[in-house]
């Protein structure tokens, strides 16, 4: 399987408004329940009025268009990186799947997937 290495930075944040969100930001998810409005962004793309925000995130996204009868894919790479104790933070949207990881790990991250048969490219 082939992950994409995505080149930006990435920040994930809780907005007050759906109105502080740039709609033409080349890049984002925005996710919003009865609790809040979560938003993973570009950093440079963050809004001012956050409520809080965690940066330093970079983002491999599942090559491919994923079918929904797949089963364990995000299974199979949370266990690589939770066996090198690597935390992820994971988007999905229609198509694929994208996993974060802090940036510290991000070298860690890409060598553990390697070594299990992953491969990365580079967007």
């Amino acid at each position: 399987m082939e992950l994409e290495l995505l080149r930006h930075r990435l920040t994930v944040c809780k907005v007050v408004s759906m109105a502080d969100i740039d709609p033409d930001a080349g890049f984002y998810f925005l996710g919003k329940t009865d609790e809040e409005i979560s938003l993973v962004c570009k950093t440079e793309d963050v809004p001012n009025n956050t409520i809080e925000h965690n940066d330093g995130w970079r983002g491999f996204r599942i090559q491919g268009i994923l079918d929904f009868s797949l089963i364990g894919v995000l299974a199979k790479i949370s266990a690589v990186l939770a066996d090198e104790q690597i935390g992820i933070f994971v988007v999905s949207t229609y198509n694929t799947d994208y996993i974060l990881v802090r940036e510290d790990d991000l070298m860690r991250a890409s060598e553990a997937l390697k070594a299990a048969g992953y491969h990365i490219a580079f967007d």
